[in-house]
């Protein structure tokens, strides 16, 4: 008989196994299952908990896995991005530099376009540590208490004080050949007789600085001899204040001063100021010299027989001015002589103001005063006014072969028993406020016909000579020259800056740049007044701040990064800068070579950047309308061999420029009737947008 179970029927095994993967209760009630089901049912769990436990292990190892992957590409993909930016001039060096930084912002900024390398080792040399500490000087004011240092570091052009004083306990007698950067302060003052010579004093320095104060001050019988002072210089400043002043009898000689030297600074001041029968004489004083200041405040005034004389001052001078201040005022029985001052010059620019006012039996002479000359511009103002027995000759003067100005303002006014001749003095003269008696002209040179439209024609005028004598060969040509097989000369194009490096943004932002902001900028580069670095502050500032002409937009850039954001402004994030390769071939003839246009030789606009002098280097950038730019081979035309790569550029439209600008004298017709093309010259560049 068969007897049933007390227990209930449960699924078959199969059932069970079948089941291995479904959920189980995290408790499970099993005395109700019988014995060996319930064996195997609590094996069959210890196997799939195991189970689950493998498989959620595998999952996070997994999950780790793959977010550990994802966290290493990220990580990588931003070591990429920042790896990218720090693109450094070579190995092992510091991305971050002023160079470092502005490379990488020329990288942010222009777009495929490969980067100059000349122009970027004009960057800041400054260390990081360096920049920064200069940085928090500049904005605490500070950095004028450090400039020795930040000038050297920097690589900018400053001047320093001297480095010694010469003081009156040197000997009355003293030879000094071959000497430079020297403070002479009251060197021979009171000195009884004896002789003081210069001979090749600062010979051919590059940014000699010399001073002169209080020098043979109250001297009796004491002479001075500067012969080839300052041949040859760079940016020179030298400045002689109270010199010779009170002195009686005496004698002060300078030949052959500053000859052939670039950016002369040039002041007197006090010059034999209430002096007694010294002679003083200036022989081929600035001869060549380019675009430079002279000045004169005071010179021999309240003097009494005094005798200057002015032989070949500034001949064949670009660009040179002179400013004579209180000149023999009120002085008596002066005798000064202008000989072929300003002669053969070009743009020679002088003013003589309160020039022997109210001086008492003066004879005063120009003769061949800016003969010969290039334009230029003359301004006297209350000359000889109030004075009495004044004697005053201006004979064969300005007889410049292109028009310049000359503006007499209280000429002799008010004067007593004065002779005032003018003979064969040229035209463009304007006399107002003269005195109506006592004044003569004779002579005077009013050439009606000439028209300014024709300023640049092959002959000029006078004798026969051609018209370019200012304008070296090559400097300006038309744009068919520019074609393969043509031979012609080609200018000197090499720079003749002082070396500098820009300043880095941090610095440069901290830096005041304005004409209203000139205190600063005096006390921070050292810039005493009428001092070199006070007229090179000035110039600059009055260039920057000018207002562009017709359809110009222009800036002023002291950094890398401020010049690759104008470029950019004009011409989009592909602009490309181009210069000359390199200054062979200069002052002498080329053969060109292969020649292409860029932009497809199509009419374009460009911006190009010249250098300015100022203490750090400075470009004056503005766009030009209305171009065409040229790459050229070019070859010795013996050799036929490749020794340059230059870029030129062609502006279509000269309709704004000067009648007496260089290239209409060069190549003639005038402004708006022809294009005229020059070479970019060293450290000089423009940009376009890149092919």
């Amino acid at each position: 008989m068969t007897t049933k179970s007390p227990h209930k029927t449960t699924a078959p095994f199969s059932s069970i196994s079948s089941s291995i993967n479904t959920p189980i209760p995290a408790k499970l009630n099993i005395s109700n299952i019988p014995l060996s089901l319930s064996f195997l049912s609590h094996q069959t769990y210890i196997h799939s908990k195991q189970k689950f436990k493998k498989i959620e292990n595998k999952n996070k190892k997994n999950k780790m896995k793959e977010h550990e992957l994802i966290s290493s590409f990220f990580f990588l993909h931003l070591l990429l991005l920042l790896l990218s930016s720090f693109v450094v001039p070579s190995i092992g060096a510091n991305p971050f530099t002023p160079k470092a930084y502005a490379i990488r912002y020329w990288n942010n900024k222009i777009y495929k376009v490969p980067r100059p390398e000349f122009l970027l080792k004009k960057a800041s040399p400054l260390s990081a540590s360096d920049s920064t500490r200069f940085a928090q000087l500049a904005a605490s004011n500070s950095l004028s208490s450090q400039l020795d240092s930040f000038c050297k570091l920097a690589n900018l052009l400053c001047f320093p004080d001297p480095v010694l004083s010469l003081s009156s306990k040197q000997p009355a007698d003293g030879k000094f050949a071959v000497y430079d950067d020297k403070n002479f302060t009251n060197y021979a003052t009171g000195a009884a007789g004896g002789l003081n010579s210069f001979k090749n004093y600062s010979d051919n320095s590059n940014e000699p600085i010399d001073s002169f104060r209080r020098y043979s001050r109250d001297s009796a019988g004491h002479k001075d001899e500067f012969t080839s002072y300052a041949d040859e210089g760079n940016v020179i400043s030298q400045t002689f204040n109270t010199y010779g002043a009170g002195a009686t009898g005496g004698s002060g000689k300078f030949t052959v001063y500053a000859d052939n030297v670039n950016v002369p600074g040039l002041q007197f001041t006090s010059y034999s100021d209430e002096a007694n029968g010294r002679d003083s004489s200036f022989a081929t004083y600035s001869r060549q010299a380019n675009s430079g200041d002279q000045g004169f405040a005071n010179y021999g005034k309240n003097g009494n027989g005094l005798t200057n004389t002015f032989g070949s001052y500034g001949p064949e001078s670009n660009v040179l001015g002179s400013t004579f201040s209180g000149y023999s005022e009120t002085a008596n029985s002066g005798n000064d002589n202008f000989s072929s001052y300003g002669f053969d010059g070009n743009v020679p620019e002088n003013k003589f103001n309160s020039y022997a006012d109210g001086g008492n039996a003066g004879v005063e002479g120009f003769s061949s005063y800016r003969d010969q000359s290039n334009v230029g511009d003359d301004v006297f103002k209350s000359y000889a006014k109030s004075s009495n027995n004044e004697k005053v000759k201006f004979s064969n003067y300005d007889g410049g072969f292109n028009q310049g100005s000359d503006n007499f303002t209280g000429y002799g006014e008010g004067a007593k028993g004065q002779e005032i001749g003018f003979t064969g003095y040229g035209q463009g003269s304007n006399f107002k406020g003269y005195a109506k008696k006592g004044v003569t002209f004779a002579d005077y040179k009013n050439d009606t016909s000439s028209n300014s439209d024709e300023v640049g024609g092959s002959m000029i005028r006078n004798k026969g000579k051609t018209v370019n004598k200012w304008v070296e060969p090559g400097k300006f040509f038309r744009e068919e020259m520019l074609k393969e097989g043509i031979v012609m000369p080609m200018p000197d194009i090499k720079d003749k800056m002082p070396p500098r490096s820009f300043l880095p943004r941090s610095i440069l932002s901290k830096i005041p740049f304005s004409s209203s902001k000139i205190t600063q900028l005096r006390e921070l580069f050292h810039a005493f007044d009428n001092s070199t670095m006070e007229g090179m502050l000035n110039a600059a500032l009055r260039e920057c701040e000018r207002a562009p002409s017709v359809g110009e937009t222009k800036r002023c850039v002291g950094s890398i990064e401020d010049m690759v954001d104008f470029a950019v402004s004009v011409l989009g994030q592909s602009a490309e800068a181009r210069t000359t390769e390199s200054v062979s071939g200069s002052k002498s003839d080329i053969l060109i070579g292969k020649v292409r246009g860029i932009n497809g030789g199509k009419v374009t606009k460009s911006v190009s950047c010249h250098q300015s002098l100022y203490p750090y280097l400075l470009y004056y950038c503005h766009s030009v309308p209305k171009v065409r730019v040229y790459e050229a081979d070019i070859l010795d035309p013996k050799t036929k061999d490749k020794i340059n790569h230059g870029v030129a550029i062609c502006h279509l439209d000269t309709s704004s420029w000067s009648p007496t600008h260089g290239a209409f004298l060069a190549l003639g017709p005038g402004p708006g009737k022809i294009e005229v093309c020059h070479w970019i010259f060293e450290n000089d560049l423009t940009w376009t947008i890149a092919d």
